[in-house]
């Protein structure tokens, strides 16, 4: 091979690695910058998840009946976990009555 051909293949190889973590590195992770201190009362709460593994603090992120997102201390607090067990009490209860009546607004069907 041509010692042009050697260049050519090379800067190709290094166009393609580039472009590939560039694009990589734009996939954007909502994460929480901090989490609240006080507690929130779960009858607000319809879901709740884990932050993702990628983020700088621990947090659960609580959704409000609205759909609104609030960063939460993680399960080690005692009121997160009694918001926790209380969302998950709801959503069986709205599922056995098909999502029907006041205390079901804003739980999402599973």
């Amino acid at each position: 091979m041509t010692p042009w051909g050697n260049a050519t293949l090379f800067f190709c190889i290094f166009f393609i690695i580039c472009c590939s973590t560039v694009t990589e590195a734009q996939v954007p992770v909502d994460c929480c910058l901090s989490v609240a201190n006080s507690s929130i009362s779960k009858r607000l709460i319809a879901d709740y998840r884990d932050q993702d593994k990628g983020c700088a603090i621990d947090a659960t992120i609580l959704v409000t009946r609205r759909g609104r997102k609030l960063c939460a201390p993680t399960k080690e607090q005692k009121w997160v976990e009694d918001v926790m067990k209380h969302v998950d009490h709801l959503k069986k209860r709205c599922k056995t009555e098909n999502y029907q009546g006041k205390h079901c607004f804003g739980v999402k069907r599973e």
